[in-house]
């Protein structure tokens, strides 16, 4: 099937006289006849529900919506999108070992990798997304066990060059792990281009109204673990806590990853999305590959607007001609980048909050990818944490307004800005 068919048909494919949309399944339980057949599920030796921290059937059939688009073998929902990043670097990474990340990436998830994780004992180094191929090798540590980037990182707008990322990190016996939220699958799908884990803040274009947070891992079904087996030992030993299992030889590549991540994570962190809010992704869903292409067409002509307005200093958006990430965008996404601009102003911090004082049409919210048009200073909000070096070395100048364009129509949008500039 199309993209666009997928959005609407896919992971759920109803019978005769079935529901058309995905039901929703709203119990915690589920009731079995025999204590017997519930044990095989407890073994992992037949499929079913039996505890919606764990699973959910709605939520399983939204998961395999996602997992089709991006050409996965599995997919499992999450609570949020920072859940769906720790969960994919948790599941194969503790105390003691390393990752290697590209610095260029959402400032939560920067202080997530930083901070909280570093205190439970996984090292990060942080790289530039434009390293050369020896720059990056040079971060790698015998100990390292994934690599992590953003094909579009949020606020900064840098392009990850994934093929060159895949192929270090599977020369090191390591996979990539890469976070899609913005161009989603509809304007790039990292597993072609060698990535072989996909996470995503659902919250974002998926869902498109905020309505419902929620995130989502997607493995490729690619990556071999038994082949590093001594570098996987959660994924290739036998896990005492689920009846001695070995994920890699029960479940195989294509669904080891995920099905360690359900078993094991999922019991224990409970960061499970509520079937009301997979239903509500659902729907944003079904129109996704429309939506995203109003969003860029809007942006597109925003940022071009901004780029010969004279009260603007810099604007960053890849699918501007002559930005440092255009020829990246071309190669990955040639059919478009994101709804999401950064721009500058000469006044610095102090310009770019006397220009968000006085917006009317855009709101002013910690929120991107949305059909309503949102904008924010990333320095004293979502980034307020990093450091002045650390805001530098992240892409984030304390001028800097991330304006993310809705799908309200572009002369409206664009009259905004500019009796904004005017102030």
């Amino acid at each position: 099937m199309g993209l666009g068919t997928t959005c609407i048909r896919g992971g759920y494919a109803p019978g005769n006289g079935e529901p058309r949309q995905v039901p929703i399944i709203q119990s915690t339980t589920f009731r079995y006849e025999t204590s017997e057949y519930m044990g095989k599920l407890f073994d992992l030796e037949a499929e079913g529900y039996f505890y919606s921290r764990l699973q959910n059937p709605t939520c399983d059939l939204v998961a395999a919506k996602i997992a089709a688009l991006e050409g996965g073998t599995a997919a499992m929902l999450t609570s949020s999108g920072q859940a769906a990043n720790f969960f994919a670097v948790f599941n194969i990474a503790s105390a003691g070992d390393h990752i290697v990340a590209s610095n260029s990436i959402y400032g939560g998830t920067f202080n997530l990798f930083s901070v909280t994780m570093a205190k439970m004992g996984i090292e990060f180094t942080f790289v530039s997304p434009t390293s050369t191929r020896e720059e990056l090798d040079a971060a790698f540590k015998p100990n390292t066990k994934a690599v992590f980037g953003e094909t579009i990182a949020n606020p900064a707008l840098t392009v990850l060059d994934i093929s060159m990322f895949a192929e270090a990190a599977h020369a090191h016996g390591v996979p990539l792990i890469v976070d899609n939220t913005f161009p989603t699958p509809v304007n790039c799908r990292p597993i072609e281009w060698g990535a072989d884990i996909v996470t995503h803040s659902t919250t974002k274009y998926m869902d498109g109204h905020s309505a419902a947070v929620g995130g989502c891992i997607v493995d490729s079904g690619k990556f071999d673990w038994m082949a590093h087996a001594d570098k996987f030992p959660g994924l290739c030993t036998p896990d005492e806590s689920y009846h001695g299992v070995v994920y890699a030889e029960r479940f195989g590549i294509e669904g080891a990853f995920i099905t360690k991540a359900t078993a094991q994570l999922m019991r224990d962190f409970g960061a499970i999305s509520s079937p009301q809010s997979a239903y509500l992704l659902n729907l944003g869903l079904e129109s996704l590959h429309v939506r995203v292409a109003r969003h860029c067409a809007n942006a597109q002509a925003i940022a071009e607007h901004l780029a010969a307005h004279p009260r603007v200093s810099w604007v960053s958006y890849p699918g501007l001609e002559g930005d440092p990430f255009y020829e990246l965008a071309q190669k990955y996404l040639p059919n478009g980048t994101c709804g999401v601009i950064s721009f500058g102003f000469e006044g610095g911090r102090e310009a770019a909050e006397r220009f968000m004082k006085s917006l009317k049409v855009a709101h002013i919210a910690t929120h991107v990818a949305d059909a309503a048009t949102c904008c924010l200073h990333p320095a004293s909000s979502t980034h307020r944490q990093l450091s002045d070096e650390e805001l530098i070395a992240a892409g984030i100048p304390g001028d800097m307004v991330r304006f993310s364009v809705g799908l309200e129509d572009v002369d409206d949008l664009i009259a905004d800005i500019d009796q904004a500039l005017e102030a």
